[in-house]
């Protein structure tokens, strides 16, 4: 029975690394989320082979409500509340590791007092792991949720932050080091001391930073559920929960270490550099003074002009779109420039959106050919042979002073180079700035025009003004 569990873990830790592999292309990607769900499956079964002594009444019961919960959720999502969405679900899974750590710290309790358990470090060990990692990423992707959906600001109290979580992570080290050595098994006020501790923890440590930094996050706190999994496979004792948690775990480091790139950004300074919106220091009247007098508007009607005699268009899709739901009236112009004999294209930046993959998601929604979604490496050359590229609400990810300007906050974060278009045209709600809280020299460039508007609205009006020509 031993070789079979074991087999079963082999064949669950198979099917997820076919799971990942297939998630790194849009056309395999729901093969891949087949192959993840049915090692999932398989991991559960054998989980529940493995430790026989079990209610089945509160499997059922948990699966029942979990999966309803999780069913409702999906459906009522909205695609711009994904990154939202995962975060939540990241808290979720380091809420339960930290559950099962302390669930099997009271059940080794009972078990050590009719002599059938015996506490070693390794245990031990393992145990405050999944507490500390747990219960941090808990309060952490809830914290983080906050800040996404803009109910937390970002703080202007960073030092005080950080003061909070030095002193946190010395009393815990102390905590641990009790807990490890002298009384792992009768120490119940010290393991609920620390599991206060660690939540605390989790809030101070995203509390500083900003909202900007959000997507890099969400990704880390993803990584971190994953080693927390893996820490309470070791507390008890099941090899496949700590194979999930290591695959989960590397790959949201991998994840957050392309984002931090792309972003142009140390890891080290997302976690402890504060607000990228608070350290450029751009008030609301420098905003509106850098733009004053220098935006050329213009309309739906003098795009649907611009777009008749155009032979080669790149739509550049931000959260703007995912704001507007716009992606099917944006395939809808495409489809009508492709019938007059026009190229497009849709130039995709790795964090447009705040989250990876999320402007390839709502494109394929609208049944975009994935053919057509060209990565920013690969799309930067063809700006300059472009006549019109359409910017629908991106912002920080078009800004030339990201190449041009040493002083600019985010100087030297890779761009998609829309500006080298022969014309740029900006549909944004506002001269609002975006996350890095600066304006944009985009906007005010010779070769640019603005049409102020929602994204689905103005493309709509764009449709309709085609038809008239």
């Amino acid at each position: 029975m031993e070789i079979l569990i074991n087999l079963g873990y082999l064949v669950a830790a198979v099917l997820f690394i076919l799971g990942i592999k297939g998630m790194t292309t849009p056309k395999t990607a729901v093969r891949g989320n087949q192959f993840s769900a049915s090692g999932m499956l398989i991991a559960v079964i054998v989980a529940l082979l493995d430790h026989n002594v079990v209610s089945y009444e509160y499997i059922i019961i948990g699966v029942l409500i979990g999966g309803t919960i999780g069913g409702i959720m999906a459906k009522k999502v909205a695609m711009t509340d994904m990154p939202e969405m995962v975060a939540a679900l990241n808290g979720i899974g380091g809420g339960a590791s930290l559950l099962v750590a302390a669930a099997n710290y009271l059940e080794s309790q009972k078990l050590a007092e009719m002599g059938k358990f015996v506490p070693t470090y390794d245990w031990s060990i393992a145990v405050i792991l999944s507490i500390l990692i747990g219960a941090v990423t808990l309060t952490g992707s809830f914290v983080a949720v906050g800040k996404l959906k803009g109910k937390i600001g970002d703080s202007n109290k960073v030092k005080l932050f950080k003061w909070i979580v030095k002193l946190c992570l010395l009393t815990l080290l102390a905590g641990a080091g009790y807990f490890a050595a002298v009384d792992p098994l009768h120490a119940d006020l010290l393991v609920a001391g620390l599991i206060v501790l660690c939540l605390v923890l989790g809030v101070c440590l995203v509390m500083p930073i900003g909202g900007a930094d959000m997507p890099v996050v969400v990704s880390l706190l993803n990584s971190y559920s994953g080693l927390a999994g893996a820490a309470a496979g070791f507390v008890l004792g099941n090899n496949g929960l700590i194979i999930t948690g290591s695959l989960v775990g590397a790959s949201g480091i991998i994840l957050t270490s392309i984002m931090c790139k792309a972003m142009n950004r140390s890891l080290t300074n997302v976690l402890f550099g504060g607000s990228m919106a608070a350290t450029a220091g751009v008030s609301k009247s420098e905003n509106d003074a850098f733009y004053e007098g220098k935006v050329k508007f213009s309309s739906a009607d003098e795009l649907a002009m611009l777009l008749d005699g155009a032979q080669k268009v790149v739509f550049v899709p931000g959260y703007g779109l995912a704001v507007a739901q716009a992606q099917h009236a944006t395939r809808e112009l495409a489809n009508m420039l492709e019938a007059n004999g026009a190229e497009v294209k849709y130039a995709i930046h790795p964090v447009a959106g705040r989250m990876p993959g999320h402007m390839n998601v709502l494109l394929a929604e609208a049944e975009v050919p994935y053919d057509q979604l060209v990565e920013m490496d690969t799309i930067n050359p063809e700006f300059s042979q472009t006549d019109v590229a359409i910017v629908l609400g991106a912002n920080d990810v078009v800004n030339p002073a990201a190449s041009k300007d040493p002083n600019s906050p985010i100087f030297g974060m890779p761009i998609l180079d829309v500006h080298n278009a022969r014309t740029v045209v900006v549909v944004k709600r506002g001269l609002s700035p975006g996350f890095a809280g600066i304006p944009n020299e985009l906007f005010i460039r010779d070769n640019s025009l603005m049409v102020s508007g929602d994204a689905k609205k103005v493309l709509q009006d764009t449709i309709s003004a085609l038809k008239d020509l």
